[in-house]
């Protein structure tokens, strides 16, 4: 939606994984006498801004990224939220974060703290991610502005600020936020070698190994405490998805892998065993 009012922007706070045509939205705000606007995006989306940015005659953009979130329909969305929530009318709010907890928001001021081990992803359909949601190669938004996001955090947020635009972003908060060097803890190995496997399976068609029901609350309460925490788990998020980028190419669109994965995710990958074919790379 096009946001004038500071209560709208409110409004939009909380995570939606449902397709969003937001750069149609530029031809409106220009035709509406806009001419500096901030624009809140995910990395498919903002690679796609800053090739059609200068043409509607803006004479400021300002590019708020978050990391990619894998998106799908909204219907699929809805589903999702329905195993996960058993009032789904009332949710208001949802987002994934660093402590390994997706948290929920009620309209009654009610919230649900789930750990990502108890999430029903196993359940959910071949195709609920399009392919190009596996195949993302810019998890942290690398053409933003100013990246937030619950990546590499351990607090509230995360924050990666790549320009004067970025700091000018930032500096409009003034004393509301309170910063804080990262931290790094835990190790990431063999949960990634573990993730390797499982998208192998998944590429393939194969059911995804799923955790017995009595070891993950024991997996839930460790995960926050043991698991990757701060950069480390900004780490692997990031090799995650580019380990998933692979297989599922290889799978679905072998021709196509010159192409779409750039020499910074085989460096990523390369750890974990998957190097290029012959006619994979460039």
């Amino acid at each position: 939606m096009l946001v004038t009012r500071a209560e709208d922007m409110a409004a939009c706070r909380g995570m939606r994984m449902g397709f969003a045509p937001l750069l149609a939205l530029l031809e409106p705000a220009a035709a509406a006498g806009h001419r500096r606007i901030a624009l809140i995006g995910i990395p498919c989306q903002v690679h796609a801004l800053r090739a059609l940015q200068d043409r509607p005659g803006f004479e400021e953009v300002f590019v708020i990224g978050t990391p990619c979130s894998d998106n799908t329909t909204t219907g699929n969305f809805h589903r999702f939220l329905a195993l996960v929530d058993p009032r789904l009318e009332s949710v208001t709010y949802l987002e994934f974060r660093a402590d390994y907890h997706v948290e929920i928001r009620h309209a009654d001021g009610s919230r649900r703290e789930i750990p990502f081990l108890m999430l029903p992803l196993a359940d959910l359909p071949a195709d609920f991610f399009p392919l190009t949601c596996r195949t993302c190669v810019d998890y942290a938004n690398a053409l933003a502005d100013i990246t937030v996001g619950y990546m590499g955090g351990t607090g509230a947020q995360w924050l990666i600020v790549r320009n004067a635009r970025g700091e000018a972003l930032l500096s409009l908060l003034g004393e509301e936020v309170v910063l804080e060097a990262p931290q790094s803890a835990g190790r990431r190995t063999a949960a990634m070698r573990g993730f390797l496997a499982n998208t192998e399976r998944a590429a393939g068609g194969l059911p995804l190994r799923r955790m017995p029901r009595w070891a993950r609350p024991i997996l839930a309460w460790l995960q926050p405490r043991l698991g990757p925490r701060g950069l480390v788990f900004a780490r692997a998020r990031v090799e995650m998805k580019a380990i998933e980028t692979v297989p599922h190419l290889r799978r679905r669109k072998p021709r196509m892998m010159r192409n779409m994965i750039p020499a910074h995710v085989w460096a990523l990958v390369e750890r974990y065993g998957l190097r290029p074919g012959r006619d994979e790379r460039r």
